[in-house]
């Protein structure tokens, strides 16, 4: 599907922090686990969000959907500032903004048959729909996603892991959203199984013009689906282009190091050209702004570095 110009979900100088309590008398202090980052999502696009463990992936994408309100900072979603919206408001905002989560058995109710789960979209959000109505709607939804339909009345104990999160994509889906917020939705299932998962959600996409904030460390994966990437680097953003742009010339040195990180079908050739780049000064903070290096590649430099 094309992308669009405009953004659909457009995200300005979002931070979240947490205070650390003071033990002995101590001055109490403050956990920066975000801090000043800002992206837009263009509808029928794919933004992924890459960096290590502890970098703030998962804050941003519960702060994006409101579901961990950010400390300071926008969330326009198609216009619409979200952190304005009173609770009425944000819950019937949240048919159009749905998550993905990394482990779907933790995210499935396991005294809920896999049907049930799907239709609780439909009875907190379509209520004029009745139950032979609503039967058919959560069947459909399993055909969407690639189960038989008569294995709604199963539980999540009765399926595979690659099933479950088909069945948690299948209740995301449910109420035709606009975007959708996946949280390293591949991580706990076995290789075997992610690449289906992940044509799942492109061919979603495609058919529904779904836009997706897709969060992994899995950068093989990532330059597979998305179109542009952000690299985020201790609660910062430092590195922002287009997926090809960014894996073929990276710029930060951070972004260097997680590619070299990257397990590649010839590793003597890959590793000995990404080490022949300067890696200097990634164990220093990102303290400059964005700066556009090259048509659509922002990169956050370290002092004394240059693009």
């Amino acid at each position: 599907m094309s992308v669009q110009d405009y953004p659909i979900v457009s995200v300005r100088d979002l931070s979240k922090h947490y205070p650390l309590r003071s033990w002995w008398g101590g001055k109490a202090s403050v956990f920066r686990a975000v801090e000043g980052v800002s992206f837009d999502i263009r509808p029928g696009e794919t933004l992924g969000l890459v960096g290590e463990s502890g970098s703030g992936k998962s804050t941003i994408g519960r702060a994006v959907t409101m579901l961990n309100p950010p400390t300071s900072g926008t969330i326009a979603f198609e216009g619409t500032d979200l952190a304005k919206l009173s609770a009425g408001a944000m819950r019937k905002m949240r048919a159009r903004i749905q998550t993905v989560f990394q482990d779907p058995y933790a995210a499935l109710n396991p005294r809920m048959s896999a049907g049930d789960y799907v239709a609780e979209a439909f009875k907190l959000h379509r209520r004029d729909m009745r139950g032979p109505e609503r039967r058919e709607a959560v069947a459909a939804m399993f055909e969407r996603v690639g189960l038989d339909p008569r294995f709604m009345g199963r539980y999540p104990h009765q399926f595979s892991g690659g099933q479950r999160q088909r069945i948690c994509i299948a209740r995301a889906i449910a109420l035709k959203p606009s975007f959708i917020v996946a949280d390293e939705p591949i991580a706990a299932l076995d290789v075997s199984i992610q690449a289906q998962v992940v044509n799942l959600l492109q061919d979603l996409q495609d058919e529904m013009g779904l836009s997706y904030l897709f969060i992994s460390h899995d950068l093989r994966m990532v330059r597979y689906l998305c179109h542009r990437v952000a690299v985020l680097w201790r609660g910062r953003i430092v590195e922002l282009a287009e997926a090809d742009a960014l894996y073929e010339d990276p710029r930060h040195p951070y972004t260097r190091r997680l590619l070299a990180a990257v397990p590649v079908p010839h590793p003597a050739e890959e590793r000995a050209r990404l080490a022949a780049r300067d890696l200097a000064g990634h164990n220093e903070p990102p303290d400059g702004p964005l700066t556009e290096v090259a048509p659509g590649h922002w990169v956050a430099l370290p002092t004394g570095q240059h693009a």
